[in-house]
């Protein structure tokens, strides 16, 4: 859930940097913001073990409360109307000029480059490096990797500082690479779909990225469906990416096991 919060906070966060220093230092503001949230999950989830999930739920109401007061003081009540500066699409030389699909895949903000160089170099970190596997090992039990020599609450700290980082760097895209303004709950529930696709890719970054591609898909579906069918409400389509996803999550369930320490506030965890 802190991934909603840093999510949220890393929007609002993202539109104020932007419009002084520009797009690319907007991106650097969204995760700053988003570490900053994911710190204080941390001190409550892990110094004081305090239960995770009602830590990651105080810490989504309190960052959705914050972005909304943050928006109406920089930008007035009247932000709808903001207008912020956009990342611009970054053609591959070659791959842009494919029929069909070109266009669509091979024309984005460099940011989308990085996302799939990030997670392929994330797979082969969590299973080639030891670094990778203790933090793995972290994740299952406290208590035996402690006794092997790895400091576990550093690590949590480390990779909740660091996801967070990433899902704050994530917000601030959404402003700049999609909407090019800034309006409260405009992340509309991604972060906690975030979390279904991770259950979705059974904590494997690979998968995790079949995952959100298959919900990307879906949400881009929706607006050629709503064209091509005006008889239905508007609310049909734009609630089908979520259906989508909740679908092919309880079909893919079944043999789907969670790190061990997950959800829990056990010293021994």
């Amino acid at each position: 859930m802190d991934l909603t919060s840093a999510l949220l906070e890393s929007t609002v966060r993202a539109a104020g940097v932007a419009q002084t220093l520009g797009a690319d230092a907007e991106l650097i503001g969204g995760a700053i913001a988003g570490s900053l949230v994911g710190a204080l999950f941390a001190v409550c989830a892990v110094s004081h073990r305090i239960n995770q999930v009602i830590a990651g739920t105080e810490m989504t109401l309190l960052a959705l409360g914050l972005t909304g007061s943050l928006s109406r003081t920089l930008f007035g009540e009247q932000g709808i109307a903001l207008t912020l500066p956009t990342l611009s699409p970054t053609a591959v030389p070659g791959l842009r000029s494919v029929p069909i699909v070109g266009g669509a895949l091979f024309a984005q903000p460099y940011v989308v480059y990085l996302a799939l160089f990030a997670t392929i170099a994330m797979h082969w970190w969590t299973s080639r490096t030891h670094a990778g596997l203790a933090l793995r090992a972290v994740g299952e039990s406290r208590f035996a990797t402690f006794a092997a020599g790895i400091h576990p609450d550093r690590v949590r700290w480390l990779a909740i500082l660091v996801g967070c980082a990433l899902a704050g760097l994530s917000g601030a895209v959404l402003v700049l690479a999609q909407a090019g303004t800034f309006v409260e709950g405009m992340s509309a529930g991604r972060g906690y779909i975030a979390i279904a696709v991770v259950a979705l890719g059974r904590w494997r970054p690979l998968r995790v990225l079949g995952g959100a591609c298959l919900f990307g898909a879906s949400m881009a579906l929706q607006f050629t469906a709503q064209a091509l069918d005006r008889r239905l409400p508007y609310q049909v389509f734009l609630a089908t990416p979520y259906l989508v996803t909740l679908a092919v999550l309880v079909i893919s369930a079944r043999g789907s096991v969670p790190p061990a320490a997950l959800g829990s506030s056990r010293d021994d965890a």
